[in-house]
């Protein structure tokens, strides 16, 4: 049974910095794309970025390329997304996902989806 936990939230200041982790289990990865998505209150589910295990490809949405970074653990058998230059605008709960498009980028493209993490980033 594939499961995904996201780890990592929390409050920041403006400016600063976190790193999310999703522990992805239950079956091998490797031909399968884990992506990062975000909700705001009072908002959609909003694509952050995605990266194809096996390859390490990556695909990000244009307004988060440059401050967002994706990468996974072999060993570990994890994806993280290290955020820098934390904005207001940021506040969300963050989810990992799995699809087994390449590098999809809608929601509906993902068939599992962990319980989210909460990132809370104050002005």
């Amino acid at each position: 049974q594939v499961q995904l936990v996201e780890s990592g939230g929390g409050l920041v200041q403006a400016g600063g910095s976190l790193r999310l982790s999703c522990a992805a289990s239950g079956r091998s990865f490797t031909t399968y794309t884990i992506g990062w998505f975000r909700q705001a209150p009072g908002k959609e589910r909003e694509f952050v970025g995605a990266i194809r295990w096996g390859s390490g490809l990556t695909d990000y949405a244009d307004s988060m390329k440059d401050r967002f970074a994706i990468s996974r653990d072999n060993a570990r058998t994890t994806v993280d997304l290290q955020m820098n230059n934390l904005k207001p605008e940021d506040t969300a709960v963050y989810y990992c996902a799995i699809s087994p498009t390449f590098l999809a980028r809608t929601s509906d493209e993902y068939n599992h989806w962990g319980q989210g993490t909460r990132v809370t980033v104050s002005s």
